[in-house]
């Protein structure tokens, strides 16, 4: 049986050290995984400060050696950028390293990899590295990600453990995770990979955060203000079951099933934009009535 896997001293100890949990200054470019779009990536490099702003690269979740090296050469090959860095994290040692949280500290960008979202909160819990990447963000720095690094953005991290062929109670493995998408679950290759069930499952377990189902060659462009727009090429599904009826019903493998009625659902496509606090869509709705 699956279990809430509980450290919330991370995410605390972060928001202490960086004072960003009440109010992040900072953006959050989010991919869902697959392609990562052009406009996505210049949108990122913009955010930092353009081409010749300090990015860092955070090739953590990759079992793949030549990672850091790739986004290295993506960020000046493709973006022109000039001051880049990979930050080649594999164990908590290595995020305590002086030299990394230096580069953490003065980074404009700090871009996570695809992968095994584990491997990053394994490496960078409680660590200086962490703290320094909080602190950048709170002084308005941009974080972003794709896949792996995109799954660890929210307060709960879908680790990708559990049994998705229902929607039952106890049924997805969580974690706590980074907390800079606050008040969220997010979830990736979401529409690609049809990963409703086990969103649905955390959400209604978990009905005081949002469901955010990120798919494929497509981001969220997460504001200061609360708001996010959809960019890329594909949708994202946000699932609120904040004032729906739940219910359970309990069965014998000790994973209930659960129900409710009215949560709300939308689908948003590229241009359109989610307001966080008043839970309610605008901006382009081009053919949408």
């Amino acid at each position: 049986m699956l279990r809430l896997l509980s450290r919330v001293a991370v995410v605390l100890w972060a928001a202490v050290a960086a004072g960003q949990a009440a109010a992040p200054g900072g953006h959050l470019v989010l991919i869902g995984g697959g392609e990562k779009p052009p406009e996505v990536m210049r949108k990122f490099v913009e955010l930092a400060g353009g081409p010749a702003a300090p990015i860092v690269a955070i090739p953590t979740a990759s079992s793949e050696p030549d990672t850091g090296a790739y986004y290295v050469r993506l960020f000046k090959e493709e973006y022109s950028c000039t001051d880049v860095v990979s930050l080649e994290i594999r164990s908590p040692a290595d995020a305590r390293r002086p030299e990394y949280v230096e580069l953490a500290s003065r980074a404009r960008g700090i871009f996570f990899s695809g992968g095994d979202q584990v491997r990053i909160l394994t490496a960078l819990a409680r660590s200086p590295v962490l703290a320094a990447i909080s602190a950048a963000f709170a002084r308005g720095a941009v974080v972003g990600g794709t896949s792996a690094g995109t799954a660890c953005q929210s307060p709960l991290m879908i680790t990708g453990e559990g049994d998705f062929s229902g929607i039952r109670s106890r049924s997805v493995e969580l974690w706590d995770g980074l907390g800079f998408f606050s008040g969220v679950i997010v979830d990736q290759h979401f529409i690609a990979r049809q990963r409703q069930n086990r969103l649905f499952a955390a959400i209604l377990e978990h009905p005081e955060y949002l469901g955010v189902g990120i798919d494929e060659d497509t981001a969220v462009w997460v504001r200061p203000d609360g708001t996010f727009e959809v960019l890329g090429r594909s949708s994202v599904m946000v699932v609120d079951a904040s004032t729906a009826k739940l219910g359970r019903q309990p069965r014998d493998t000790g994973q209930d099933g659960l129900g409710a009625h009215g949560v709300t659902v939308h689908v948003l496509l590229p241009g359109e934009v989610f307001d966080l606090k008043t839970r309610s869509v605008f901006g382009p709705t081009t053919g949408v009535n």
